[in-house]
């Protein structure tokens, strides 16, 4: 009998043993957990990240240009805001000083990208203490700068003469990091300037998407070929049956990534519902550009609601001002005619984006020619345009992305400032007149030239207009 309650007693010792290990062991392992995971939390809120990238969805297939054969390549794309640790003003000017003597630029990309952020999320207006404000929905001017000094020069010259330049926001937006063009901006004090970059410079993408990546497959070579090299891309040729040139699409993916942040990504300007004037660097303007713009707008809100756009500038090579100064035609938008300073407001704006889609799947690498086909193909009724007769933009660059050879505009410049001061007493018209309206000529739908069939290009420009203020 004794023997038997030893047993029992033993076994009740063992079992409360067992009991209490098992619970100390659940503790402390919990213990371990929270203490990690809160060492964790104290050390992940100031770490930085600057490698976080995403990869965005493929938006739906269009039966009409995708097959449904087609994916979306993992397209690396940098966040569009900065990383939370904030990159003050001095850290920019000190790490980008010598970024431009670099041989190496690859060595600095990751510098370059965060910077470039931070610049387009602060959004420094200069000279707000000399023009600390601006007439309501005052145009805005947005210049597009790749990297050609001279031409932006001439330009910047040109606005210093302009009547009513102190009342205007004056927008760069860049392609490319140069110390000696931010100089040239920096000298400007005659009106409130901003710089914004696009954030995919073949300076910080050299060697992959959206630069050239080292499997990219080669302009020439056949889609079997390709296949078989297994190269990016290989299944989706453009029309012809060319691969992705980095030289030409740039400038249609810079163009429609400028207007799209222009009006979702400034707040300066988030509510303003006034024109917008895109420029370039190789452009000239008028002393009256800005008058003859304004009162252009008023017939635009008062008589002219199909306006969609106002073009102030024409190629004609022999411009006339005397009878024409004051006039003004309405007519169906064409690409080769009326892409030069071109102005739109939001509404015109707002218009396009139901076509931005088919503005990213549009197998053409020329911004001009796209959207061309978005006027007639996508927008009902489609573009109009209202442009003077007599241009108050011109064209002085003579070296297009086609162009080889010596570039010099200063002979260019002379012959147009000869002719502004000849016809000096027809600017600046008191009024604009309509020309009678003529029953518009339908505008032929474009053919599409190719070299955008990348379908990395169409998801990358689709990403273009998500900034959150």
């Amino acid at each position: 009998m004794m023997a038997v309650l030893r047993r029992k007693r033993y076994l009740m010792k063992t079992i409360l043993l067992l009991a209490g290990i098992t619970l100390c062991s659940f503790y402390f392992s919990a213990s371990s957990q929270s203490g990690n995971a809160e060492t964790d939390n104290k050390f992940s809120k100031g770490k930085r990240s600057d490698s976080i990238k995403y990869v965005p969805p493929l938006p739906k297939e269009n039966s009409k240009t995708l097959s449904g054969q087609q994916k979306a390549s993992n397209v690396k794309i940098p966040t569009p805001h900065n990383n939370n640790n904030k990159i003050s003003s001095i850290y920019i000017n000190k790490t980008l000083m010598n970024l431009e003597n670099s041989k190496n630029i690859s060595k600095n990309a990751e510098t370059l990208k965060q910077t470039i952020l931070e610049i387009n999320r602060i959004q420094e207006i200069r000279n707000l203490d000399k023009f600390p404000t601006r007439l309501p929905n005052a145009p805005v001017l947005v210049v597009m700068v790749h990297k050609r000094l001279e031409y932006l020069r001439f330009l910047i010259d040109s606005f210093r003469n302009a009547k009513d330049i102190s009342q205007t926001l004056l927008i760069f937006s860049h392609d490319f990091y140069s110390e000696e063009i931010n100089e040239l901006i920096k000298t400007i004090d005659f009106c409130q300037t901003l710089q914004i970059f696009y954030p995919y410079l073949l300076q910080i993408y050299e060697k992959e998407f959206p630069g050239v990546d080292p499997n990219d497959c080669p302009r020439n070579v056949d889609k079997k070929k390709a296949k078989q090299l297994k190269c990016n891309n290989a299944d989706h040729p453009d029309k012809y049956g060319h691969y992705r040139e980095v030289q030409f699409v740039m400038t249609k993916h810079h163009w429609w990534w400028k207007l799209q942040h222009v009006f979702t990504g400034i707040r300066s300007i988030h509510n303003h519902t006034g024109p917008v004037l895109l420029l370039e660097e190789d452009h000239y303007v008028s002393p009256d550009f800005l008058p003859v713009l304004q009162q252009m707008y008023e017939i635009k809100q008062s008589n002219c609601p199909e306006c969609d756009i106002l073009t102030i500038g024409t190629y004609d090579k022999s411009p006339r001002y005397r009878d024409r100064a004051n006039k003004v035609d309405v007519l169906n938008w064409q690409s080769s005619k009326h892409n030069m300073g071109m102005s739109m407001d939001r509404a015109t704006w707002q218009r396009l984006q139901p076509c931005a889609e088919e503005f990213c799947r549009f197998d053409d690498y020329n911004w001009d020619w796209t959207l061309q086909h978005i006027s007639t193909g996508c927008l009902k009724p489609s573009i109009g345009v209202m442009v003077p007769k007599s241009p108050r933009i011109f064209h002085i660059g003579e070296c297009g992305i086609h162009h080889k050879g010596k570039c010099n505009a200063d002979d260019l410049v002379k012959k147009i400032n000869g002719i502004l001061t000849t016809n000096s007493e027809f600017l600046f018209p008191s009024s604009l007149q309509l020309t009678p309206k003529t029953r518009p000529i339908r505008s032929r739908e474009p053919k599409a030239n190719g070299g955008w069939g990348d379908i990395r290009d169409h998801t990358l420009c689709m990403t273009y207009g998500k900034t959150k203020l």
